[in-house]
């Protein structure tokens, strides 16, 4: 579990020279933690992860990073996550026997050790190239066998009452394809449609505090110089990233249990004549929210 710090303070301004060492203080308690996955140690994607470890290194935190392929992690969900004799092994259900077995501490021993880094980090960051619309498999089984029922979400704790609601968490990708074609024109379509069942779907479905992600517009198709210019960005953010607002998600309470969690009747009259939809979810069949799934506040 991560450090928790009972500060008792006593000074009667909030621009004391006091605030700023507690400010200090909590800022060297951060832990943050970087799921990466990208095979070549040359890519951008190892530069943005490089230059992560470095930023917020200096800036106290202590960083730990998961390496997927140097890690050779298994990206497949299967009876092997769990040691000994499974509950049901003709009709095997891998959410309950792992959850079973995380429980009884039976998880295999890479499973356990991903749940320590996510237990100790306040803020996690998902870095890696952009395949098929999504994150790359191995990543994917980094979600599917790291995320495990109990563990990080159950039907009761999930969404904004989720498990990891003190945590934030955010997408850092490279794309193959530029901005234009991942606008509402764009053939690709909506980055903000695109992004949803990641940020929504995945992070914010724990529980998760979601910050904006940092998108890389396709490095492979722009000159060195804007590569460079990505990556100053980039470092520019980190300075200030603990400190962001996280993306705006309807909040669980907003939805009625005895109905199929639909929207309370309440709040759909109060929404009714706004222009557009809540979120890109939920959006009351209006015209989506503009960027709600890259910028907070919108």
């Amino acid at each position: 579990m991560a450090e928790k710090i009972l500060i008792v303070y006593a000074h009667q301004s909030a621009g004391s020279f006091n605030v700023w060492l507690i400010c200090g203080l909590v800022l060297q308690l951060k832990k943050i933690l970087i799921v990466y996955a990208h095979q070549s140690a040359g890519s951008f994607n190892a530069a943005a992860k490089d230059a992560a470890v470095k930023v917020l290194t200096s800036q106290g935190c202590k960083v730990e990073v998961s390496d997927l392929y140097a890690m050779k992690f298994k990206a497949s969900a299967t009876a092997e996550d769990v040691t000994g004799t499974v509950k049901d092994a003709e009709h095997f259900q891998y959410g309950e026997e792992t959850m079973l077995a995380w429980k009884e501490g039976r998880l295999s021993a890479d499973i356990t050790e991903e749940h320590r880094k996510l237990s100790e980090a306040a803020v996690v960051v998902f870095q890696f190239p952009m395949y098929w619309f999504t994150v790359p498999a191995i990543m994917k089984g980094w979600m599917d066998r790291v995320l495990t029922l109990g563990f990080a979400y159950t039907s009761e704790k999930r969404y904004s009452q989720g498990i990891f609601k003190d945590k934030k968490a955010m997408l850092s990708f490279t794309t193959g394809s530029h901005e234009s074609m991942f606008s509402a024109n764009g053939i690709n379509g909506d980055m903000n449609v695109t992004l949803w069942p990641l940020q929504n779907g995945i992070l914010h479905y724990c529980g998760f505090q979601v910050l904006a992600p940092q998108i890389f517009w396709p490095p492979p198709h722009i000159p060195s110089e804007s590569r460079c210019s990505m990556l100053e960005a980039w470092r520019t953010r980190l300075e200030g990233l603990l400190g962001e607002t996280p993306l705006y998600f309807t909040p669980s309470d907003s939805f009625d249990g005895g109905r199929g969690f639909q929207l309370k009747e309440d709040i759909q009259e109060k929404h009714a004549a706004k222009k557009f939809g809540l979120t890109v979810g939920t959006h009351l069949g209006k015209p989506l929210p503009p960027n709600s799934q890259i910028k907070a506040g919108v």
